[in-house]
C-alpha cells in the first residue's frame, strides 16, 4: 500500500496524495479491530439486501497460518525453567573459568572477550525467560481436565500447529461461507490449532444468521463427541465426517494409488498389496459363546464377563500360550509377532444395556446416505474456493501481528474484503 500510494493514482486519490509510512498504516490496521468488526456487519446487511447470502447450508473450515512469533520460544513453564537454569549454569561455569584465568595472570585474551560478550546475552535471556515466568504464574490450559498447552514468550496467545507444510507457531484463521455465493457470514482467528474446539465458538457466532433449516457442514477436523452433541442440543442439522469416512465411501477406493510420492517416477500400476491381518470377523464364536476358534482352528478362551467398549457390549477370547506360540500363521495374526506371545480378540455382541447412542454414531449414519455425501461435495465446492482466493489471490500466507485481537480483526479485514468483491460482482454489478 505505501507503494501503491505513490505509484497508482486510484490508491494516490483515496489517500489525497500523501504518501504514509508503512509502519503508519500498519498500526492504523491492527488498532482498528472494532471497527473492522462493525463493518464486516455493514457489508452483510448489503450483501443479504443484494440477496447474496441465502442461509440454506453454511460451511465451515478454517486454515493454519504462522504469525509473528517464534516457534522456538515455545514450551510448557518446565520447559522455560529448564532453559533459563541451563543458561545460568553456563554462564557460571564461564565466569568461573575466567576468574581461574584471571588468578594466572591469562586475562584479555580475545576468547575472553568474546565470552564475556557471550555472558552477557546469556545474563539477559535468562533475566528475560525469568521476567516472563514471573509474569505468566501458569500454563496456559488444554482441552483435557489438568492437562496444559505450550506457551509462547513471543505471543502467548499463539499456538504452536501441525500443517501439511511443517509445524508453525500462528493461529487458525476460521471461515462460515453462505453455499449462495459464496459470502463469508462469519469469520474468527484463534490462537488453538485443534479444530474440534472452534465448532460452538463458530456457532455462536453465526447467531441470528442461523435460521431453522439452516444446514451446517465442516470437515473431520471439527467431529467430535462434544461438539455434535452441542449442535443436537441447538436443533441444528450438520453434516460433519469422523476421521474414517473416506475408508467408507466407494468413490475413495482408489484413492492411495493417486497421492505423491517422493520418487518422480514411481510407478503408479495396482501391485498386490500385504496380506492384512486376521480380524474379529475371521474368528468363529461358540454359541454358548465360552469359546471362538482361530483361523489356525485353535481355541480362544472366554476372558470374563462381558465387557464395555464405547458403549458396545463385547466379549474377549485369549489364546492359550501352547497354541499360539507355535502357530505357523503369527505373522498373519499378530501386528507384532516377536514380542506378543498370545492373540486376544473382542467381538461385539450389541449394545451395552442402558448406554444411550452417540451423537457420533448417529452422524456416521447420517454420513454414509446419499445424501451425507452429497452435503460433503457441497462443502469442497462452497469453502474451498473462499480459502483459495484469501491465501493465493490476495496473498494472506502469515499473519503480521501478534495477540489473539488484533490478528482477529486482520483477518477479518481480509475476509471483508472478499465479500466486496463478491458484492461487486455479483449484487451492484447486475
Amino acid at each position: 500500500m505505501e507503494a501503491l500510494c505513490r505509484q497508482n493514482v486510484l490508491f494516490m486519490a483515496i489517500s489525497g496524495d500523501n504518501q504514509p509510512h508503512f509502519t503508519t498504516l500498519a498500526k492504523f490496521i491492527s488498532s482498528q479491530r472494532e471497527a473492522i468488526i462493525e463493518l464486516f456487519a455493514q457489508v452483510l446487511v448489503i450483501c443479504d439486501r443484494e440477496g447474496l447470502i441465502g442461509r440454506e447450508m453454511f460451511a465451515i473450515d478454517g486454515v493454519k497460518l504462522p504469525s509473528n512469533a517464534s516457534k522456538a520460544r515455545s514450551g510448557l513453564r518446565a520447559d522455560f525453567e529448564r532453559e533459563a537454569a541451563k543458561m545460568e549454569a553456563a554462564v557460571a561455569n564461564m565466569v568461573e573459568q575466567h576468574q581461574a584465568c584471571d588468578a594466572q595472570g591469562e586475562s584479555g585474551t580475545a576468547q575472553q572477550e568474546r565470552d564475556a560478550r557471550r555472558i552477557e546475552r546469556l545474563r539477559q535471556e535468562a533475566a528475560q525467560i525469568r521476567q516472563w515466568l514471573a509474569e505468566h504464574p501458569h500454563d496456559r490450559p488444554g482441552v483435557k481436565k489438568n492437562s496444559a498447552r505450550q506457551s509462547n514468550r513471543t505471543d502467548n496467545e499463539s499456538a504452536k500447529m501441525a500443517t501439511s507444510k511443517g509445524v508453525v507457531q500462528g493461529y487458525t484463521g476460521v471461515a462460515a461461507v453462505d453455499e449462495k455465493h459464496q459470502i463469508i457470514v462469519e469469520a474468527q482467528a484463534h490462537g488453538v490449532g485443534q479444530e474440534q474446539e472452534l465448532l460452538e465458538p463458530m456457532v455462536d457466532g453465526l447467531g441470528q444468521q442461523l435460521r431453522a433449516d439452516t444446514i451446517l457442514t465442516a470437515d473431520s477436523g471439527y467431529c467430535s463427541e462434544n461438539s455434535l452433541s452441542a449442535l443436537e442440543r441447538r436443533d441444528i442439522e450438520a453434516y460433519i465426517p469422523d476421521g474414517n469416512w473416506r475408508q467408507r465411501d466407494e468413490r475413495f477406493a482408489g484413492q492411495q494409488m493417486h497421492k505423491d510420492k517422493k520418487d518422480p517416477l514411481w510407478d503408479k500400476t495396482p501391485k498386490s498389496a500385504p496380506p492384512k491381518l486376521f480380524g474379529p470377523q475371521d474368528f468363529q464364536p461358540a454359541e454358548d459363546l465360552s469359546h471362538c476358534i482361530c483361523p489356525a482352528g485353535k481355541r480362544l478362551y472366554r476372558n470374563g464377563q462381558h465387557h464395555d467398549l464405547d458403549g458396545l457390549k463385547a466379549v474377549k477370547f485369549t489364546g492359550a500360550k501352547r497354541d499360539c506360540l507355535t502357530c505357523p500363521l503369527r505373522a498373519q495374526c499378530l501386528r507384532k509377532p516377536d514380542t506378543t506371545p498370545v492373540r486376544q480378540v473382542a467381538i461385539f455382541i450389541g449394545r451395552t444395556p442402558g448406554k444411550p447412542e452417540k451423537a457420533l454414531e448417529r452422524m456416521k449414519r447420517r454420513i454414509d446416505t446419499e445424501r451425507g455425501r452429497q452435503m460433503i461435495g457441497r462443502r469442497f465446492a462452497t469453502v474451498e474456493p473462499v480459502f483459495g482466493n484469501l491465501r493465493y489471490n490476495k496473498g494472506l500466507d502469515r499473519f503480521t501481528l501478534r495477540g489473539r485481537d488484533k490478528v482477529d480483526g486482520q483477518w477479518k479485514l481480509y475476509c471483508l474484503v472478499h465479500n466486496i468483491e463478491k458484492l461487486a460482482n455479483n449484487g451492484y454489478a447486475r
